[in-house]
């Protein structure tokens, strides 16, 4: 191939096509459980977070509630990913050989904002949250039914693999992701660009700028407990009785079970088996009996929670 600036262009747009299909066709579920939030500046400060709406009945002047609470504030980070060329070989018609190579930056980059949701997922036991206390504690302040000062958990201590139990039916999510420039496939291929004058080499790449931070504490419950049945019932239970300001409900609803590959098989037995073993104390018979929480979360296993 001739270093022009047309095949030069259909160069590019042939790899970006590659990227662009492959972008698209990489599962994930970052957006399952993640409220996605366009940014506009270097960090954006979550003020609301904190408030739940709900209506009143009006009598008299309407009741203001201030937005400007909390200052919880979630800066954009920058990330690239960069390869180059030889100009050699996209003289010799080699080219065609990195489309996986850029298969695979593609499937990178649609798996990056999963990457930082279940690591800062992960930090919650340690990492705060808008209310100053971690993202994962048995300390959240909170107003009582009487107005009075109290605190709250969404927490379940214990000694093995964390797992978690999200709610994410609402527009309000436990995470954010924040998205100031979306990734996007660049090139420096041109003959008078200094890589190419001086290195003979094309180069190619991924661009940036996003975040991740906590939501509503609210939506989930971490457990370091043995995942049991009975575990996740008592964490389901915790999270469906949590109330709101003057003791109203919160309407809660538990939708997804999200799991490190250690705790896979016990997550699946717990909310997609329809039947479970269950053996007696001296270790026989082993009887079938109906699983009283298939169906009631859906699992998500992911690579980034292994410890």
């Amino acid at each position: 191939m001739i270093l022009n600036q047309h095949n030069l262009n259909a160069l590019f747009n042939g790899f970006r096509t590659v990227f662009n299909d492959a972008f698209r066709a990489a599962p994930t579920y970052y957006a399952e459980i993640a409220s996605i939030v366009n940014s506009d500046s270097r960090d954006e400060t979550y003020g609301w977070l904190g408030e739940f709406p709900s209506l009143r009945e009006w009598i008299g002047d309407r009741h203001i509630k201030s937005l400007a609470a909390h200052s919880y504030n979630i800066r954009n980070k920058k990330f690239e990913l960069t390869f180059s060329v030889s100009r050699e070989d996209i003289e010799d018609d080699k080219y065609g050989t990195f489309s996986p190579l850029i298969g695979e930056m593609a499937y990178a980059a649609a798996g990056h904002p999963d990457e930082l949701i279940f690591q800062i997922l992960n930090n919650g036991f340690a990492e705060k949250g808008y209310d100053g206390v971690p993202f994962f504690s048995d300390a959240h302040p909170i107003e009582m039914n009487d107005s009075t000062a109290g605190t709250a958990s969404n927490v379940t201590a214990g000694s093995g693999p964390a797992w978690y139990l999200l709610d994410a039916s609402r527009p309000l999510r436990p995470l954010i992701f924040q998205k100031r420039v979306d990734y996007s496939f660049d090139r420096l291929d041109q003959p008078n660009d200094e890589n190419v004058f001086r290195r003979d080499e094309l180069m190619f790449g991924i661009r940036a700028r996003c975040s991740a931070g906590f939501g509503l504490w609210q939506f989930a419950h971490g457990s370091k407990a043995d995942l049991t049945p009975a575990n996740y019932a008592a964490a389901r239970a915790a999270m469906r009785g949590l109330r709101g300001r003057g003791g109203r409900p919160m309407g809660i609803k538990p939708t997804h079970l999200v799991v490190p590959p250690a705790l896979e098989e016990a997550a699946q037995q717990i909310v997609a088996g329809a039947t479970k073993l269950v053996e007696a104390a001296d270790g026989t018979p082993v009887t079938s009996v109906s699983n009283t929480w298939v169906g009631s979360a859906k699992v998500i296993v992911s690579e980034w929670l292994a410890a």
